[in-house]
């Protein structure tokens, strides 16, 4: 062990507080840092003993001072030295990401009590607008807010070091509390929490990083419940109550059914390109999310029965409570006779009772699969939810106000957000899927001059216009589908009958991915006919149906492709059943890959404006979907900055954003971090819905800014594509990053490429795409082609325009801010090291590419913040970020090494398991996997 008086904590680099940083949190922050450290450093010596901990320190301090030496030290690192020491590193960076979490959630309560909430400033705002309650009534009526946990495999961490991590955040959390609270002496409290943190950091220790084998649809639904539990125990009902006091102050009564807040999934219904994702898997997690999910109501009538022990010999009741007590105890023939007799004066308390047998039944009821009896059990949410608003109305016409408006209220409003389900299912499925199916059903009909398959876009959409407003069926019980087939089509019966078993609330969009024209909408709603969930002579329609637009092509004629979806009088006849609200659904990751983040995002930004623009056209509402990663290639990037730099009246109140991987955890893995998070993008949602309806200015600036990004955009596409044209490509991809691999880590049931797409990038799917660039530092989908696109239009004497737009223009402002954090987590000196240890000497042209283009990309976005470096307007960050490059050095400088041995071939067992962990280690130290 070093002699060092400073302890272990000075081994990770930071000991040493700059004396003149005034800001007190970022202090407070850096202590706890060094204090995780400290325990890191002594569980080292406890478990590896002290020689580990002498290495680490050496390796850190060659790293700090000597990148290359510090290569060359680690090249012959033996394989089980090497797997310590990026358990080392990893582990630090896993407490220093909690930490951080923790602190995050501390500072933003400080802002809270200083300044007020989210929701408040909101608030404000809209006050000083001057908005008539009228108007503010009518925007909180349509505001629908939903966060969408997909299981798209980026979360690299497993859940067992989830919940260590998260006993980290909450000792941590405790410990600020009680010390704050309490008055207990500080070094006290210190003393007894470092005792429990060194368990936990221990446990962490003897953990394994790694999955034994690949999770199934089941267990990613499990990890998304862990989340979905803690909202709903106190983040979401807790951002409920504020948004109905906040729109009470401004002279909105909200409804205690309302739902501005739900969830939604895409695990077990996500079926592009997932073979493990079939009908019975779909049954499977909704029964799972369904017994979550009546267990957290169960537990919640557990504490109201608790509470309500009001007696009608002391006050009185409501006739339709004691109506309603009485057809329950009919029905419920089983309830216990001591209840019976025991709350035979407390109808509140027999009504409650009553509803968790009925729980208990709908239980039973799923578990055998039998059918729903009306009054024994529920189906859906919506007789338990009427169920409260009985109590809630007797309570409020017998004195009992606040007890109505509180605690049952609260529970009326979670009930509204969650149901019994959780979360609301989304089902996807590839186009082609749909067409492949359907061929089926028309070539056996025999009606047309050649195979369904064969026809131009424009004859299949004008014959399936004509067949969804027909009322023949295509088939019958005696229709033969080959297996592809059978399997699309069977999801259609599968819906239908999980609506019947499990209620309408627990599927509502069918997502129809790589959407390219009109006909593959109307090719999944005819299926949806046929099975019996259409039809338009009816006016049934119990699934709304969902264009994905991912590529750059179809996101340019977004608003023609919705003209002509509304045009067609069957399909519009289905928007109407579904309450004339159609949802599109953007795919940011896909047109990233495809055609660079400029293109993207620009064309992205211009498809909601043409969308917006049509649905008005067709008297309809404009549900979007943004389907965002977590990284800045993948659309990421702050969620509240994003809302608010949406084109004007493209946010109605409704709203839906994909949730996925390490963005999941980072948001909701702490609680208090959980609640800020909701409330942040609630108050967003709400602010764009009534003060982002006209343009905030003029439009001839507008009509400017626009002119002028299509002038960037056109060039930086340009740029990229003859990047990922370059037939050389795709074996430097597979050679300087650690793609290959990323199956190995077994983090999602669904594989890293489309089906029968060989071996080249086109199948590749956009997770794998950004996490190899990622791993290898040069996060080429997060800038490549930006810098040209700008100086283009500076060549074309644009550049006073682009300094206009980065001080006026939302949108562009958030764009660059996102550029300009992915070129600070960008390390060429890292990657170069990738190159020239790994890839061939004839394919190091596509480096030098790169290289250009960052350092053009550099300097045009410098020129754009008129700031000397990168993220100079936030030293803090740029300071975390400089830190957290020291000890991902050594990993890196691992991982090439081990690539190195894995490619040549090297038997060792180990060494694939050394390679994986430092690609969870640098994912944990990047904070981000794709």
């Amino acid at each position: 062990m070093p002699d060092t008086d400073a302890g272990p904590s000075d081994l990770w680099g930071l000991g040493s507080v700059a004396p003149d940083d005034a800001n007190e949190a970022d202090r407070e922050l850096r202590a706890d840092i060094r204090r995780m450290g400290n325990l890191l450093g002594e569980t080292l010596v406890r478990q590896e003993g002290p020689d580990l901990l002498e290495l680490v320190e050496k390796v850190r301090a060659a790293a700090r001072t000597d990148a290359a030496a510090a290569a060359d030290a680690l090249s012959g690192t033996d394989i089980p030295t090497a797997i310590r020491l990026v358990r080392a590193f990893a582990t630090y960076f896993h407490l220093a990401n909690i930490t951080e979490q923790a602190h995050r959630g501390r500072d933003l309560r400080r802002r809270r009590a200083n300044q007020g909430g989210w929701l408040e400033g909101a608030a404000q705002r809209i006050k000083a607008r001057g908005l008539t309650s009228e108007e503010i009534a009518a925007g909180a009526e349509q505001l629908a807010v939903r966060p969408v946990f997909t299981a798209h495999p980026t979360e690299a961490a497993r859940r067992s070091t989830l919940a260590k991590l998260r006993r980290v955040a909450d000792l941590l959390e405790a410990e600020a509390t009680e010390a704050a609270v309490s008055g207990t002496p500080a070094a006290y409290v210190s003393r007894r929490t470092n005792r429990e943190l060194a368990e936990v950091v221990d446990l962490l220790w003897q953990t394994d990083e790694l999955r034994l084998e690949k999770p199934e649809p089941t267990d990613e639904a499990r990890n998304a419940i862990y989340y979905l539990n803690d909202l709903h125990a106190d983040a979401a009902p807790t951002v409920l109550t504020e948004l109905a006091d906040i729109l009470a102050d401004l002279g909105v009564e909200v409804s205690s059914t309302a739902k501005p807040l739900t969830f939604g999934t895409w695990i077990g219904g996500d079926r592009d390109g997932n073979p493990f994702v079939n009908a019975q898997v779909t049954r499977d997690v909704l029964k799972l999310q369904y017994e979550y999910g009546i267990r957290d109501t169960d537990a919640d009538l557990a504490e109201l029965v608790e509470e309500l022990s009001v007696s009608d010999r002391v006050v009185g009741v409501s006739a339709e409570l004691e109506e309603s007590v009485a057809a329950d105890l009919a029905n419920l023939p089983e309830l216990e006779t001591r209840y019976r007799r025991v709350n035979a004066a407390e109808p509140y308390r027999l009504k409650i009772r009553c509803m968790r047998a009925k729980l208990a039944n709908t239980r039973t009821r799923l578990a055998r699969n039998a059918a729903h009896q009306p009054g024994r059990d529920y189906l859906g949410s919506t007789d338990l939810v009427a169920d409260l608003e009985v109590m809630r109305r007797s309570l409020r016409a017998h004195r009992g106000t606040l007890i109505a408006d509180g605690t049952v209220t609260r529970l009326i409003r979670t009930v509204s957000a969650f149901g019994l389900h959780l979360a609301t299912l989304d089902i996807r499925e590839h186009s082609g899927a749909h067409h492949q199916a359907l061929a089926q059903f028309v070539d056996r009909v025999g009606e047309l001059y050649e195979p369904y398959t064969a026809l131009s876009r424009e004859a299949r959409t004008e014959y399936l216009a004509r067949e969804l407003a027909g009322r023949r069926p295509l088939g019958g019980p005696d229709v033969q589908l080959d297996e592809a087939g059978a399997k699309t089509f069977g999801v259609f019966g599968a819906i239908r009958d999980i609506l019947d078993q499990f209620g309408p609330e627990v599927i509502e969009s069918y997502i129809i991915s790589m959407t390219e024209g009109v006909d593959d909408v109307l090719a999944a709603a005819v299926l949806a006919r046929e099975a019996g969930l259409v039809d338009v002579n009816a006016g049934v329609a119990r699934i709304g149906f969902v264009p994905l637009l991912e590529q750059v092509a179809e996101l340019n004629v977004a608003g023609e492709i919705l003209d002509r979806m509304l045009s067609i009088p069957a399909y519009r006849a289905i928007v109407a059943a579904r309450g004339d609200v159609q949802e599109v659904m953007l795919g940011y990751s896909d047109s990233n890959k495809d055609a660079g983040i400029t293109s993207s995002q620009w064309q992205i930004h211009r498809a909601q404006r043409a969308l917006r623009d049509v649905a008005q056209q067709h008297g309809v509402r404009l549900r979007l979907f943004h389907g965002r990663g977590g990284t800045v290639g993948r659309g990421g990037g702050p969620t509240h900055e994003a809302i608010l730099a949406q084109p004007y009246g493209t946010l109605d109140g409704a709203i839906k954003v994909t949730e996925q991987g390490e963005v999941i955890s980072d948001k909701y893995a702490v609680p208090s971090l959980a609640r800020e998070n909701l409330e942040l993008t609630v108050a967003a949602v709400l602010q764009a819905t009534l003060l982002h309806t006209q343009p905030r200015q003029p439009q001839e600036d507008l009509d400017r800014w626009s002119d002028l990004m299509d002038k960037v955009a056109a060039p930086a596409q340009q740029a990229y594509r003859e990047l990922i044209h370059d037939p050389d490509l795709p074996r430097y991809f597979w050679a300087s990053t650690p793609a290959e691999l990323l199956g190995a880590l077994n983090i999602g049931s669904r594989p890293s490429k489309r089906p029968d797409t060989g071996s080249g990038l086109a199948g590749l799917r956009a997770i794998p795409w950004v996490f190899g660039w990622t791993q290898s530092r040069q996060i080429v989908p997060g800038w490549y082609g930006v810098g040209t696109g700008f100086a283009a239009a500076r060549e074309a004497g644009l550049g006073d325009l682009l300094a206009d737009a980065y001080a006026r223009w939302h949108f562009f402002r958030t764009f660059v801010s996102n550029v300009e954090m992915t070129l600070v987590k960008t390390d060429l000196s890292i990657a170069r090291r990738y190159v020239e240890r790994l890839v061939d000497p004839g394919l190091r042209h596509i480096f030098d590419k790169i290289v250009a283009e960052h350092e053009r990309t550099v300097a045009e976005i410098l020129e754009i913040t008129g700031e000397p470096a990168l993220l100079d307007a936030q030293p803090v960050l740029q300071r975390t970020l400089a830190v957290r490059d020291t000890y991902l050095q050594p990993l890196h400088h691992l991982q090439i090494e081990l690539l190195a041995r894995y490619r040549a071939d090297d038997s060792d067992p180990q060494l694939q398991r050394a390679l994986l962990l430092t690609i969870n280690g640098v994912a944990a130290g990047m904070r981000n996997t794709g």
